[in-house]
């Protein structure tokens, strides 16, 4: 299970809002790259057949099937703050992360 906050899903339902997609959510995917071997990938899309879709508040994650892998238990979050804003993931399954925070190890 992949589970979010109640900031994330408003943010993403004004996300699909913005962009006319009413029957999509926010795709996750993990993929290699970045100076730790992996990193994440967001955008929003339509769900595909075989993805893992998971809501909350009314809005949707959508996980491909090797992404989630990586990313069973991971609580998706949003923050709006004075310097930075944005979805940040708190995933057990990291065991550590590269000194920029962008890449990551399993």
């Amino acid at each position: 299970m992949i589970s979010m906050t109640d900031q994330a899903a408003r943010k993403i339902q004004t996300l699909l809002a913005e962009k006319g997609l009413q029957d999509g959510g926010l795709r996750v995917k993990v993929v290699g790259g970045g100076c730790s071997g992996l990193t994440y990938k967001m955008d929003v899309d339509q769900a595909r057949e075989g993805d893992k879709v998971f809501e909350h508040a009314g809005a949707r994650l959508v996980v491909d099937r090797k992404s989630f892998l990586y990313l069973k238990g991971t609580e998706l979050d949003y923050k709006e703050e004075l310097m930075t804003s944005g979805f940040s993931l708190r995933n057990p399954n990291v065991k550590r992360t590269c000194g920029c925070g962008s890449s990551f190890v399993v």
